[in-house]
């Protein structure tokens, strides 16, 4: 989708019939990202709740999206049961699209915005986001960033969609991948998602661990196509071609097949502002050894559901992996303690319900636009 041409077309003949939509959900990026992945579980949720409509590119789980001028004429009303309708922005260019609606169009519409970010944003976000109508964070860190802040209100899981596998052993042969066991990582093949880190511990550890492969699930952008090019070298270096092995980018309706047919999954990430597959990995009854960045710290269980170490430590993630994978009943157990704790914990129900009382509170007249970050 063209977003420029959205707002060219957006100017002009904005009178409308329909009734608006409780609340507009944007999703301005033609690939699946994380914080598309995010949106699409949330929507998934909320559909059944609101009249809720999609604006800009299609997420599978959500209603057929409208194009940005078709939202602004639908946005010319207010809903009948609401004294405005919410545009639930994640991005930059949907908090640019939305504070056009509101301030320049004029359009009954209040926005609220998701931030994950748990460093300072640049100066261009920071402005977006003084003008949002409630900011929610993900976590109490992300919260102490931002204005505007309406609460706090961690991402949650699907644990319908991501659950385990009956049989793991049967499920990784089904991948057509060799040995009995997998171990991988999930997402953009990069530097900053800590996948040197990951080869390495592989490279050292798969020698002595015939019984599992690794798989690197993502894909590298154009400008880490040298990276990824130096740790395909690195795997032919040490013989283990076929059992370190890049599948790229997977289709988001076969991620929870992926997740459920590996035995450990790794998140070694330098900066992570969340980290949505620990999530997604525990709900599948899959333990996780991470970095303690993102959300990591405070949803794997020390020793029981996993391993948390320290950012860029080669050596303690070297360790954490092979003090899981060397004891398949640990793997086991640790599997199924991350299931439970997923479906008790890390509900994509509380998520959805928080998002709710933000919206009720907004439409009941509560302001945030006053309170600021610390």
């Amino acid at each position: 989708m063209n977003q420029s041409d959205e707002h060219a077309s957006g100017n002009t003949n904005l009178m409308g019939s329909d009734q608006a939509p409780e609340v507009f959900v944007t999703n301005f990026h033609r690939r699946f990202t994380g914080v598309s992945a995010t949106a699409n579980a949330v929507v998934s949720g909320q559909k059944s709740r609101l009249k809720l409509c999609l604006v800009g590119d299609p997420l599978p789980d959500a209603p057929e999206p409208l194009r940005y001028h078709r939202a602004l004429r639908s946005s010319c009303q207010r809903p009948s049961n609401r004294p405005f309708s919410i545009w639930h922005v994640r991005r930059n260019m949907e908090m640019s699209a939305a504070i056009f609606a509101r301030d320049v169009l004029r359009l009954p519409i209040r926005i609220v915005f998701t931030s994950a970010a748990i460093r300072r944003h640049s100066a261009f976000p920071r402005a977006l986001i003084s003008r949002m109508d409630a900011v929610v964070a993900t976590t109490e860190a992300a919260g102490k960033l931002v204005p505007n802040l309406a609460s706090v209100v961690p991402h949650g899981v699907d644990t319908q969609k991501f659950t385990p596998a009956e049989d793991r052993i049967a499920d990784w042969q089904a991948t057509g991948l060799p040995g009995k066991c997998g171990i991988g990582i999930v997402g953009r093949v990069r530097a900053e998602k800590g996948t040197d880190l990951f080869v390495e511990s592989m490279c050292e550890l798969l020698p002595q661990n015939p019984d599992f492969t690794a798989v690197v699930i993502g894909r590298a952008k154009p400008e880490d196509s040298a990276f990824e090019k130096a740790l395909k070298t690195k795997i032919d270096a040490c013989g283990l071609t076929d059992r370190v092995v890049f599948v790229g980018e997977v289709p988001s309706h076969e991620l929870p097949t992926w997740m459920r047919s590996l035995s450990l999954l790794v998140a070694p990430a330098r900066y992570e502002g969340y980290g949505m597959t620990a999530l997604e990995a525990l709900a599948s009854g899959v333990p996780v050894v991470a970095a303690n960045t993102g959300v990591y710290s405070s949803v794997i269980q020390e020793g029981e559901t996993g391993h948390v170490v320290p950012i860029g430590d080669r050596e303690g993630l070297r360790h954490a992996i092979q003090k899981m994978i060397q004891d398949p009943s640990l793997l086991r157990s640790a599997g199924e303690l991350g299931r439970e704790f997923a479906v008790n914990s890390l509900s994509l129900n509380n998520e959805i319900d928080g998002y709710q009382q933000v919206y009720d509170r907004l439409w009941a007249g509560e302001s945030f636009r006053t309170r600021r970050a610390a």
